[in-house]
């Protein structure tokens, strides 16, 4: 029953994030680690959400700003090349307590950090840092969205440019941990996969309906509540398997 629970989940999460950009993705990594060993979870979560955030990125292309997109990929592939050089896997009571802290970062106040994914130094340190909490946690969307509050930018804008952003995280994350998922076996049911990327494209679709309908206060009210929701429970679900 595991694949058809994943292939739900990709249509549900895809559906998410296609209106706040980073929510889905944190839930599916839940349920992917709850399913899944480490390493088999951070490839199929992967994959998923490249198709999630490539469509996405595909239905509000316009709106990207490829400058920020350019820069951001610099420094994306240097975390990758530094991180490629060690061999690690977060145990998974650890991934679930790092997965609900992650959240935390969107409450951190915006006025002491002044960050700004528009300015060329903040974009590179933006793609390293946000790709080497990908490779760790699996997830990097509530670290992203702080590059992406800046006062002026559209939510289609933030949408569709942090969309374009996660799939090169989500590639990297792919790459670092393809071996170590084939070795143990656990993605021998990969076909699988190919029914989720359809179902993906439908939700990431219909998420942007209901985006279009969505101010920009209740844009960024809502994702701040619902990702920190999800994360308490992911925090209080990996303290019981430590303990």
């Amino acid at each position: 029953m595991t694949w058809p629970i994943i292939i739900v989940a990709a249509l549900v999460t895809a559906f998410i994030s296609g209106i706040f950009g980073m929510a889905g993705g944190l839930i599916l990594m839940g349920i992917l680690a709850l399913l899944l060993p480490v390493s088999a979870a951070m490839v199929t979560h992967g994959a998923i959400q490249s198709v999630s955030n490539g469509w996405r990125a595909i239905l509000w292309r316009k709106f990207i700003d490829w400058r920020v997109l350019t820069i951001y990929l610099a420094g994306s592939a240097a975390a990758f090349a530094l991180l490629i050089g060690f061999a690690f896997e977060v145990s998974k009571p650890w991934l679930f307590v790092i997965l609900g802290l992650v959240p935390a970062l969107i409450w951190v106040p915006r006025r002491h950090l002044h960050l700004d994914a528009r300015r060329p130094g903040h974009a590179v340190f933006c793609g390293f840092t946000v790709t080497g909490l990908n490779i760790v946690a699996g997830v990097s969307g509530p670290l992203l969205d702080i590059f992406f509050v800046a006062d002026g930018m559209d939510r289609r804008v933030i949408v569709a440019t942090k969309a374009a952003t996660q799939v090169a995280a989500h590639a990297a994350k792919i790459a670092f941990y393809l071996a170590p998922a084939l070795a143990g076996g656990a993605l021998t049911e990969w076909p699988w996969l190919l029914a989720a990327a359809p179902l993906a494209i439908i939700g990431t679709t219909l998420g942007a309906r209901v985006l279009n309908l969505m101010s920009d206060a209740d844009f960024r009210k809502y994702t701040k509540w619902i990702v920190t929701g999800v994360g308490g429970i992911y925090v209080i679900r990996g303290l019981i398997l430590l303990f």
